[in-house]
């Protein structure tokens, strides 16, 4: 599996194929503006840090994405200057974490 592949998409996603490119677009922005720390804390979640003011840019992103793919559950949560953002999925979906993982480490800010 690529980081630019779709094939991990499920079928079970209703976000238009055409509007998924734009989608992975916002999650690769937020990875390189924001992200800086991913840890896997199962193997049906991972726990993004990151920077506290693109809280409302997360909230918008993780909301429309649950409402395409309603397997995903995300907890925003902030804490002492880091938004924690955990992103859980049935092991059913774990490929898809897996993918959104690979996305992260590769856009990470340093």
């Amino acid at each position: 599996m690529t980081t630019d592949s779709q094939t991990w998409v499920p079928e079970s996603c209703t976000l238009p194929s055409g509007q998924r490119p734009l989608r992975l677009a916002e999650f690769d922005d937020l990875f390189a503006t924001a992200l800086v720390a991913q840890q896997r804390l199962s193997p049906t979640e991972l726990l993004w840090r990151l920077d506290p003011t693109a809280e409302a840019a997360a909230r918008d992103l993780t909301g429309r994405e649950s409402a395409c793919c309603s397997f995903f559950s995300f907890t925003i949560a902030a804490d002492t200057g880091t938004l924690h953002l955990d992103v859980q999925v049935p092991a059913a979906h774990v490929d898809v974490l897996d993918a959104l993982a690979l996305r992260a480490a590769a856009g990470m800010t340093t």
